[in-house]
């Protein structure tokens, strides 16, 4: 099967965002006694940045030393056949002020695991990339039945 495929789109700046602010689960990248970890977080868009709260174990030593970390998110559309992923990089920071957590819980902030999530960390971007195109059209007989482009024919 040969596939014309479209070349991938850059997202913009503001595209970016919207998709940040549309979703609600991101896989959190930190480097750990010198090599990569990645945690997936749930989170909000609050003041252009990525809030996220935790316990108080990696992610909070990682945000206490200031250390850069990177947040990404990605999706499928299956009615327009079209993937998209957003990366965000930039330095951690942890959340003291009352009037920001409070700001934050207001917009639904509240953890999926279950456990006291006290700390509250903000991402906020130095660099903010994303991309959109458009997925080769699956062979409805060889492709895997949990491949997320089967919904464009079941």
């Amino acid at each position: 099967m040969t596939s014309h495929a479209e070349p991938a789109g850059n997202l913009t700046f503001d595209e970016c965002w919207e998709l940040l602010d549309g979703d609600t689960l991101g896989r959190l990248g930190l480097v750990v006694d010198g090599h990569p970890e990645i945690f997936p977080v749930n989170y909000v868009v609050h003041r252009r940045s990525i809030v996220f709260r935790t316990s108080g174990v990696t992610k909070l030593w990682n945000a206490k030393e200031e250390r850069p970390a990177a947040l990404e998110i990605d999706g499928y559309d299956p009615h327009s056949e079209e993937a998209w992923s957003v990366v965000v990089r930039g330095d951690t920071a942890v959340i003291d002020d009352q009037a920001d957590k409070d700001a934050v819980d207001g917009l639904g902030l509240e953890p999926w695991q279950p456990g006291e999530k006290a700390h509250y960390i903000r991402l906020t971007a130095r660099a903010l990339t994303g991309r959109r195109f458009k997925v080769t059209t699956p062979d409805i007989w060889n492709t895997r039945l949990s491949d997320r482009r089967r919904a464009t024919f079941e």
